[in-house]
């Protein structure tokens, strides 16, 4: 799938370094945003970072990244699993230089995602933070609603995280 110049596609074992690259700008730039700290990232092994990149092509779930053709620079990922039988939306991310652009980025990894929920179910929840608005509103947009649900923040128990969910 292609999104302009982007090329989407499954992360590899062999892409662990472009995987840990890409994480540890996650955790830079949005550190709310995902159950995992930079410090704690900074100490997996290179096994550890393999094994994430192999998400993308076996097991219940999936992984995929955004590359931009022009330089192949990694601009974005996101990835999804089985939680309680149900698909769940994890590790969003879209570097600063790739953001807000309308059927851009987002929206092409996310494509790829619900294809792959739809094999599970009807619907692909997710997990976002009490303060991120930004990414609220880019889920909301995306046909995402708020469930009521909340769970405390894994890395702050004094903080929450939203449900939302999308029909498929």
């Amino acid at each position: 799938m292609s999104s302009a110049n982007i090329r989407i596609r499954p992360t590899t074992a062999d892409d662990w370094e472009q995987v840990r690259a890409l994480r540890l700008e996650m955790l830079r730039d949005t550190p709310l945003a995902f159950g995992e700290t930079l410090d704690s990232a900074l100490r997996n092994s290179e096994q550890a970072w393999r094994m994430r990149g192999a998400r993308g092509t076996h097991g219940r779930g999936i992984a995929v990244v955004a590359i931009d053709e022009a330089d192949g620079r990694w601009v974005g990922t996101m990835g999804g699993f089985v939680e309680d039988g149900q698909a769940l939306l994890v590790g969003v991310y879209v570097s600063p230089s790739h953001r807000g652009r309308r059927n851009g980025v987002a929206e092409a990894l996310l494509e790829q995602v619900e294809d792959w929920a739809r094999a599970l179910g009807t619907t692909l929840r997710l997990h976002v933070h009490e303060a991120n608005p930004r990414a609220r509103a880019f889920y909301e947009r995306l046909g995402f609603v708020a469930t009521g649900q909340v769970f405390p923040y894994v890395l702050d128990t004094s903080a929450r995280e939203l449900e939302m969910i999308k029909r498929l």
